[in-house]
């Protein structure tokens, strides 16, 4: 069994979105509340940190420093420097049906789009007010899926034919597939993959290996789980931790799963001291290579 190594003790108030630079050899990903993007490198194990002007909860890698980021008021065009400065352009404003949201799961699908959810900030308040949306390199942005609470868990088959999508909400917790139409970027025909209530732990963030199998962060429960295209539990792997919150394959050939998690306040953490850490397992299973987002901005 894959035992779950600690590559940065970060406590971060919610790691997410974390995605593997090859021709860099490292691991990038953001801590939402600290308004960060955060960066490690395999090989000398330094951490580097850019500060953001607002909350963003997933990125997508565009081309050499170059980032797009889905934070609170729209997805930006990020320019990471080397001294720690960003340099950020709006590249679509948010389309939020009401004050006091944000964006939060979201990456590139096989085309290179770019798709991100958008949710309530006070979860206990149930909104069920979130929107995914894709977004073209031009700032043009088209909703795909509504009436969702907290939006989480996408990703997509190896072809690219099937996109998943869960509501990580604690009245949800449901994750479906959709048939995705890999011309025009529209998912069709959803019905549940992961019947709510039937994983340990609530669906969070989640990624696709080369075998098509389905790996969900179990948030609460300090599982990954890897179910099969026919929605069947494969196998679980624990972590130090009870809130990893999502999962990406890294590392020379693609055979690491990077697991980011969240360090909750206010609570007893005696049990999980290591709780906002990023981890590694090394589960006997390869990856695929995270979509750039293909711009048409020189």
């Amino acid at each position: 069994m894959a035992v779950a190594e600690l590559i940065f003790d970060g406590k971060h108030g919610v790691g997410e979105s974390p995605v593997w630079r090859a021709d860099e050899a490292s691991l990038y990903w953001v801590d939402i509340p600290a308004k960060a993007i955060l960066c490690w490198n395999s090989r000398s194990g330094a951490v580097r940190a850019w500060s953001l002007p607002e909350m963003a909860g997933c990125i997508a890698h565009i081309d050499g420093p170059r980032w797009l980021a889905a934070m609170e008021s729209g997805v930006f065009m990020a320019t990471l420097a080397d001294d720690g400065s960003v340099n950020t352009e709006l590249l679509a404003a948010a389309r939020h049906a009401e004050p006091g949201m944000r964006f939060n799961d979201g990456r590139c699908d096989r085309q290179g789009r770019f798709l991100a959810g958008t949710m309530f900030l006070d979860m206990a308040a149930a909104k069920a007010v979130g929107v995914v949306s894709s977004f073209d390199a031009n700032g043009n942005q088209r909703a795909l899926v509504d009436q969702l609470i907290v939006p989480n868990g996408m990703a997509f088959s190896p072809d690219g034919r099937t996109m998943y999508l869960s509501d990580s909400h604690p009245t949800v917790t449901t994750v479906w597939a959709y048939d995705y139409d890999v011309a025009t970027g529209t998912p069709a025909n959803r019905r549940v993959f992961i019947a709510g209530g039937t994983m340990a732990g609530r669906p969070d963030g989640a990624a696709v290996d080369a075998d098509g199998c389905y790996w969900i962060c179990g948030n609460d429960a300090g599982f990954v789980h890897r179910y099969t295209p026919d929605g069947k539990l494969d196998r679980s792997f624990a972590v130090p931790v009870k809130k990893p919150a999502m999962c990406a394959f890294g590392g020379e050939n693609l055979d690491t799963l990077f697991v980011t998690s969240i360090r909750p306040g206010g609570v007893d953490l005696s049990d999980q001291p290591l709780a906002g850490g990023v981890f590694a397992l090394r589960p006997d299973v390869q990856g695929l290579p995270e979509p750039k987002f293909q711009s048409l901005i020189p």
